[in-house]
């Protein structure tokens, strides 16, 4: 049966929307390499002044049990409880200039609701397109370029930014759901897919972020500012490029996947709707997974500061 409930509130004295704004969404939730979704929001919520404008209702959207909110305990007492947030907002970009913004984690229920609301505050706000991020892992070097899998009707973003078009099945996410009403309505929608190197996949990599910021910033014509994310991502980089150096099963693995990439990229036709997997294969990988386990575990326990921990700070 169809939900019949209110999902989400408006925010009494939000600011006045202008008309034909870009929506950028971040949804974080099924897959999230690199953390480059997460590591994006918490960026964008301290360097874009978002203002709230509409907010979700956990209640309604939230499975508590399989994502648990934190609670801090301090000595002997409970100190701060911290709940999810999915919110829309009013944010600006590093020039001033305006756009909407919907942040927080993917929505267990009510999907469809979820849609709906949207797509609503959208036509009320009379958004000028959807462009949204999200991420995968994928059998490719950290020592090349993070690629792109674009989607949507856009077709000069899929052209310059798309490197693998597959034609497959995958489980689909709130994000595809979205993208594929905008689209239904006649919106102008775009979606990248960040293919991040496996073996980094489950730590927070500051590229991806840049990544993910790059490819909206092409979408939308905004400007955001990265000059901290950048910072990060060198010390990050370095200290990837440190381990690979010191472990000769890491270095011909990486030496391996350089070899399909660049093989695959010297052979693909941007204009070729044809292509799929080419060099992406994950077959004769050299115990790829203990690889990226014994690389994790190092990027996680190496001794330094603060300020030198790989991800968002």
């Amino acid at each position: 049966m169809p939900f019949s409930g209110e999902i989400h509130e408006r925010v009494a004295n939000a600011p006045t929307v202008p008309h034909g704004l870009p929506l950028v969404m971040l949804l974080t939730g099924f897959t999230d390499a690199g953390s480059a979704v997460s590591g994006l929001i918490d960026h964008l919520r301290e360097t874009t002044s978002p203002q709230p404008l509409a907010i979700f209702d956990n209640d309604v959207l939230l499975d508590y049990r399989a994502r648990r909110p934190v609670i801090s305990f301090d000595q002997d007492h409970l100190a701060e409880f911290r709940p999810p947030r999915l919110e829309l907002s009013l944010a600006t970009d590093a020039l001033g200039r305006p756009f909407l913004l919907l942040t927080g984690y993917e929505p267990d229920f009510a999907w469809n609701a979820f849609a709906e609301t949207v797509l609503d505050l959208a036509a009320e706000f009379e958004a000028s397109g959807l462009h949204w991020v999200h991420s995968i892992a994928m059998p490719v070097p950290h020592t090349r370029p993070i690629g792109t899998t674009v989607s949507g009707n856009r077709r000069d973003l899929v052209v310059s930014h798309s490197v693998w078009r597959p034609r497959t099945q995958v489980p689909a996410t709130a994000g595809h759901l979205l993208e594929f009403r905008f689209a239904e309505r006649g919106e102008r929608v775009v979606g990248f897919v960040l293919l991040v190197p496996h073996y980094l996949a489950e730590t927070e990599n500051p590229e991806a972020v840049s990544a993910a910021a790059e490819k909206l910033m092409a979408s939308t014509g905004l400007v955001l500012m990265l000059d901290a994310v950048q910072e990060r991502r060198a010390d990050y980089i370095a200290r990837v490029d440190e381990q690979v150096a010191a472990n000769d099963e890491l270095q011909q693995m990486v030496h391996n996947l350089e070899r399909r990439y660049d093989a695959y990229m010297a052979g693909r036709d941007p204009e070729d709707d044809s292509y799929d997997e080419g060099g992406f294969s994950e077959r004769d990988l050299p115990s790829a997974d203990e690889l990226a386990a014994e690389l994790e575990r190092y990027l996680a326990t190496r001794p330094s500061g603060d300020d030198d921990k790989p991800g968002r700070g």
